[in-house]
């Protein structure tokens, strides 16, 4: 048969309680070195005996830089369960007071509906009337102000359009104004001024092989065109 489990219990005899104390101290001590080498971890072990000596065991002895850091995780795990606690409670709180919130406004919704009316009293189904009354003056009073807006704005937007109108009317007629008085130019061309083609003739009498000149030329142009051209005749007649 295997061996049984051992009942831990207090071992009364005093050199036995001793004696074990010892082993199993020296055993843990062990145990704390090797988790610490073999796991790379932070260990720190006190013992205090029956009568109050202190055996203890601290990775790379650092007790008060393990202790400190166990002081500020316990107090932060402390901290967060306490705060669970109280956030608990206060869901709790919460929850109660916006389900009852919510029962209140569905209440409303159905007797503003029309529902559920029979359980109201005069003074609760006046002062529903009252609400519902209120309410439609503050529903048609925001009508008419959306309505009135809206009125303002399509004529600010007729305003615009208008003024735009105006001034592509006004750029159209210009540009057939300046059309017209081109075409006019080009259809009568005389019509403001003297023909340079007619003034030319003017100016130069028709001359003729025999060095006679027209007889209906006026006599101012006649002498002015003799001394003109009288070098002309001269060089002509002396080339040959």
């Amino acid at each position: 048969m295997g061996r049984g489990r051992v009942q831990l219990k207090r071992i009364e005899n005093k050199i036995n309680r001793q004696v074990t104390f010892s082993k199993r101290r020296a055993g843990l001590l062990k145990k704390a070195h090797e988790i610490s080498v073999l796991c790379d971890a932070e260990v720190a072990l006190i013992v205090f005996s029956h009568k109050g000596k202190l055996f203890e065991y601290a990775t790379d002895s650092c007790m008060e830089k393990i202790l400190e850091r166990y002081e500020r995780y316990s107090y932060a795990e402390r901290q967060l369960v306490a705060n669970d606690s109280e956030s608990q409670g206060n869901w709790t709180i919460e929850y109660t007071r916006l389900k009852a919130k919510i029962d209140l406004l569905q209440r409303n919704y159905r007797h503003y509906m029309g529902e559920d009316l029979g359980s109201m009293s005069l003074k609760e189904l006046q002062s529903l009337e009252q609400q519902l009354d209120t309410a439609l003056k503050l529903i048609a009073t925001r009508r008419n102000q959306v309505m009135y807006e809206s009125i303002s704005e399509l004529q600010k937007k007729e305003k615009v359009i208008q003024e735009q109108n105006n001034m592509l009317a006004k750029k159209i007629k210009e540009k057939e104004k300046i059309a017209a008085q081109q075409q006019a130019q080009w259809e009568h061309p005389n019509h403001h001024g003297v023909n340079p083609n007619y003034l030319l003739q003017q100016q130069l009498p028709t001359l003729n092989m025999g060095g006679n000149y027209r007889e209906e030329a006026p006599e101012m142009g006649r002498n002015e065109l003799d001394l003109t051209l009288e070098p002309l005749y001269t060089c002509h007649l002396g080339c040959f």
